[in-house]
């Protein structure tokens, strides 16, 4: 395997590995979105806000991990591999964004903007 190769998919390993802890709190903004909220509501807008944020940072790790391979089996070379994780990435982000939550969170998140 090239060295390359391997560093690339060391790379992705330890994005995987690192991935519990990127979405441990609410930003400002999203705090003041709790607090705004009804106070019913609270608990679920933010437990729905986590879990948003959860699933766009896991999308974004493993759609980073997935280009990069790609990239890799492909024979590019490193820096075709690290375009191709890059890609992945910012797919994954945008995909893991919408499919962190589910319908019951869409219903509360739409109830308190």
């Amino acid at each position: 395997m090239k060295m390359g190769a391997k560093f690339v998919m060391v790379l992705a390993g330890m994005a995987v590995a690192t991935t519990p802890a990127l979405a441990a709190s609410l930003n400002g903004k999203e705090r003041a979105r709790v607090a705004r909220a009804a106070p019913r509501d609270r608990d679920e807008v933010r437990y729905c806000l986590l879990q948003g944020k959860k699933g766009r940072d896991r999308g974004t790790v493993i759609g980073a991990a997935g280009g990069a391979g790609v990239g890799a089996l492909a024979g590019g070379s490193l820096g075709e591999s690290l375009l191709a994780g890059a890609a992945g990435a910012v797919a994954g982000r945008v995909i893991g964004k919408s499919e962190g939550t589910n319908a019951a969170c869409d219903r509360v998140l739409a109830r308190n903007p």
